[in-house]
């Protein structure tokens, strides 16, 4: 396996080309972390740009209207704490609807950066079928345009990889005329990791989302290369876990580990998404978030960088064995979401 990291990029190579950088930790847990709102949330450039994005976002596909109070304060509190990256998508039910609502309640559409997906029509995907759809295509943009209340999306994305070819004319149109920022194309399947690498050579793409965590950390070894090959920036979904594993099912009750003090982690929601935002190809992790004390301590979990030793050290303790990962009989289970492998790796930070 090292010499598979040696063959690729590494940390190191990555964080002196100016991707990465480094420095103490002060995190708060939820009751301290509306204090600490004056510490900025750290940024990272898209590629592709040099613009400047928060390190950490939300995911919506949670968001209903039957909660619409609740999420409209959690949007008003991200803002406050200088996050800026909100991501949906035209099949998370009325998130889009919610989103557009609350942001134009608040005035504070300027202040965020919005990502959103759709599909093309007959789009399918690996494992249960999607759910239907009213609209697909430039239909269903438009229709995000009018949901958002906005008449620019910043980053646009094929949802998923069956969308990719039909959409991208469509996509690259719609950029070239200003209605939308980036392009991008997004999976949480790692058995589909191949076709994605395929895509990002392939097209001009600004962004890509995949699944990544601490549970999985397949793509550090085959995508995130390419990625920084391509100038593509990199959008981690389910930071918190796979999307059919959360990482809080192995804790637990258990303590976090001794050693996490030196690094002031106080909650394992901080634990997980700091490993995630110190790779130094993630561009941003969007950890869903539906109440204000959970997004206040994914926030606290990117109000400063760690240096390399905090990966390096849970790399050190939770890494897979096989030396032939990801491609052996783990990285087979790994594609296939079985991850008992990986459990077992976790229980040693215990």
């Amino acid at each position: 396996m090292a010499k598979q990291m040696d063959a690729l990029i590494s940390r190191r190579t990555m964080i002196e080309t100016g991707l990465l950088v480094g420095a103490g930790a002060a995190l708060a847990p939820w009751a301290m972390a509306a204090e600490q709102s004056n510490l900025p949330v750290i940024k990272r450039k898209i590629p592709s740009t040099g613009e400047e994005i928060s390190v950490m976002g939300i995911g919506t596909n949670a968001f209903r209207s039957a909660n619409y109070a609740q999420l409209r304060d959690v949007l008003k509190r991200m803002q406050e704490l200088n996050g800026s990256v909100i991501d949906t998508a035209a099949m998370y039910g009325d998130s889009e609807a919610v989103i557009g609502n609350a942001l134009s309640e608040l005035g504070i559409r300027k202040q965020m950066f919005i990502a959103t997906k759709f599909n093309a029509e007959n789009a399918t995907r690996s494992g249960p079928p999607p759910p239907m759809e009213s609209v697909y295509g430039e239909a269903s943009f438009e229709r995000s345009l009018e949901r958002l209340k906005t008449d620019r999306i910043d980053l646009m994305q094929a949802h998923f990889l069956s969308s990719v070819e039909p959409l991208m004319p469509l996509l690259q149109k719609l950029k070239k005329d200003g209605k939308i920022r980036y392009i991008g194309i997004t999976t949480v399947s790692v058995q589909e990791h191949p076709q994605l690498i395929e895509y990002m050579r392939k097209y001009p793409i600004d962004f890509i989302q995949i699944d990544y965590s601490l549970e999985n950390r397949e793509a550090a070894e085959t995508v995130f290369p390419v990625a920084h090959e391509r100038k593509i920036a990199v959008m981690a979904a389910a930071p918190l876990g796979g999307t059919h594993d959360s990482l809080f099912t192995h804790i637990n009750g258990r303590a976090l580990p001794g050693w996490a003090a030196d690094y002031n982690i106080t909650t394992w929601g901080q634990f997980f998404l700091k490993y995630v935002i110190s790779h130094p190809s993630i561009t941003c992790a969007i950890p869903g978030s539906t109440k204000v004390m959970h997004l206040e301590d994914n926030l606290a979990g990117a109000d400063l960088e760690l240096g390399e030793s905090f990966t390096a050290r849970l790399d050190e303790v939770s890494a897979p064995t096989p030396d032939e990962y990801p491609y052996g009989p783990f990285g087979e289970k790994q594609r296939g979401r079985y991850v008992d492998s990986s459990k077992q790796a976790l229980m040693e930070l215990f």
